[in-house]
């Protein structure tokens, strides 16, 4: 099986793989979002090394364990061949109800059949008060594709 759009990539195929990146991790869904992984995909996720889909399913119901009301958007940074590199924001509360939102940039590498196989994040989170929010859920069918998020 494979899981398109495949490399090498272009701007169109890179932004769809990337949409759908955001789409998955928005369902806060770990089977899901892990099913895009290779069977042997790699991550670092900050300080976290995580090994294969089982690993990396369980990283993430930890982490909307966690992270409640999870709420991301990627944008497309570049991409060449197999690669593609993104940058992010996303929102979310802890369990004592601090907001915060979390910036970072994520380095993919894709096998033959369009699983991600290496994953590489860097993020460093900022509190924030709820009024501050501007990620609310699922990217709005008119954002799609669009206008990057700004950086303050």
């Amino acid at each position: 099986m494979s899981r398109p759009p495949l490399p090498p990539f272009d701007a169109e195929t890179a932004a769809a793989k990337v949409q759908a990146a955001e789409d998955a991790w928005n369902t806060r869904d770990p089977e899901k979002v892990a099913a895009a992984y290779s069977e042997d995909s790699v991550w670092r996720n900050r300080d976290r090394f995580v090994t294969g889909r089982a690993e990396i399913a369980e990283f993430l119901r930890g982490k909307w364990d966690r992270e409640l009301e999870y709420a991301l958007r990627k944008d497309l940074w570049a991409f060449a061949g197999d690669r593609i590199a993104v940058r992010f924001q996303y929102e979310c509360r802890d369990v004592d109800g601090q907001w915060w939102r979390s910036y970072g940039n994520e380095l993919w590498e894709f096998d033959e059949q369009g699983y991600m196989r290496r994953r590489e994040a860097s993020i460093n989170d900022v509190p924030i008060e709820e009024s501050e929010r501007r990620i609310h859920g699922r990217r709005p069918d008119a954002e799609r594709g669009g206008a990057e998020q700004p950086l303050r």
